[in-house]
């Protein structure tokens, strides 16, 4: 349902706070050696040009100079309370790519694509760097662009939110969205959530020993209301090195985390989804980055990439149904 698009902006003319940091500590780096090569003229004038001395004392003030602008950049970032700022596009940003360390300026496109007929039903350009908070809105513009009141939503580990899922099924959107496989416990070996069974009727998780969590408290934690469970014969279990470094294992289950069970029992029943999602939508943005070239968007600004989003998904659509109706039978319809 999404894809990163490049922007007009240089990487060079993206800055965060920490990239701010980093080019600041070079440049009192260079001045440092470029004052030390300056003493070194005034001690040993015969060791380096005049012409050389002149040129340090140049680069010296050009370095003072792109210190005041990154002070300047630095305060209006404080102010604003903005993460990041683009030079040449304003509304452009920096977004993490699947290299290590590696980050490109760009654009978030959402797109909800039809499975059957490829046609893009609802787009949407934004800056955001991620997709967590997409997932609501762009179901929401497909049930309404549709026309159909339940429709079903497929989307990859990137849009998984709880209250965005939440909104989705309450709506009468079924979902269909996996949930990362972020455990610390199961990378260090240990059992994770999905090895405890929740039992409803009774209100309690049975662990890889067969024994019983109790509920024992609720907390508030990042928004979400989360109760507390964990099993008292914890201390004296002889699966416990395989289970938690701590006194006893606490399970959280979220207030609203039947929801999340019925995608994942959904998803259960459908093995295929990912491979649906994949030749559904991969494809479509595969041929708009070919069509719109190297550059994506050489239009500044969230208003006007939007235009042209709009006018490159017009003309898909467009084309694609061309292909399926015939150029004749599309105008016929069209005059209709």
């Amino acid at each position: 349902m999404a894809a990163w698009f490049l922007a007009v902006n240089n990487r060079d003319k993206n800055f965060t706070r920490h990239k701010i940091e980093v080019r600041q500590q070079q440049l009192e780096q260079s001045i440092g050696r470029y004052l030390a090569e300056i003493d070194r003229a005034d001690r040993q004038p015969e060791l380096v040009l005049p012409e050389r001395a002149s040129r340090l004392r140049q680069k010296i003030a050009k370095i003072k100079e792109q210190m005041r602008d990154l002070d300047q950049l630095e305060q209006r970032m404080r102010t604003s309370g903005e993460q990041q700022v683009s030079l040449t596009d304003p509304d452009a940003r920096s977004m993490a790519t699947s290299r290590l360390g590696s980050a490109v300026v760009r654009y978030n496109v959402q797109a909800a694509v039809d499975a059957r007929s490829h046609m893009i039903v609802a787009h949407e350009v934004t800056n955001a760097v991620t997709d967590r908070a997409q997932l609501a809105d762009m179901a929401k513009a497909t049930q309404q662009a549709t026309g159909h009141p339940k429709p079903i939503v497929l989307a990859d580990r990137g849009y998984f939110e709880g209250y965005q899922i939440l909104e989705c099924e309450q709506a009468g959107i079924a979902t269909l969205v996996p949930k990362p496989l972020t455990s610390g416990s199961k990378a260090k070996g240990r059992f994770d959530k999905r090895d405890f069974v929740y039992d409803q009727r009774r209100d309690v998780y049975r662990c890889p020993a067969g024994e019983i969590a109790i509920y024992r408290f609720t907390a508030v934690e990042d928004g979400k209301t989360l109760r507390k469970y964990w099993p008292s014969t914890c201390p004296s279990c002889h699966l416990k090195p395989q289970c938690t470094p701590a006194p006893c294992r606490r399970i959280c289950r979220w207030e609203h985390e039947d929801v999340l069970e019925m995608v994942q029992a959904r998803l259960d029943g459908a093995p295929d989804t990912s491979r649906l999602r994949q030749r559904t939508v991969e494809h479509v943005f595969g041929t708009l980055k070919a069509w719109m070239g190297a550059t994506h968007f050489l239009t500044k600004t969230l208003p006007r990439v939007r235009t042209k989003m709009s006018l490159q998904v017009l003309a898909y659509n467009l084309r694609r149904a061309i292909n399926i109706l015939g150029a004749a039978t599309l105008i016929a319809q069209m005059k209709a």
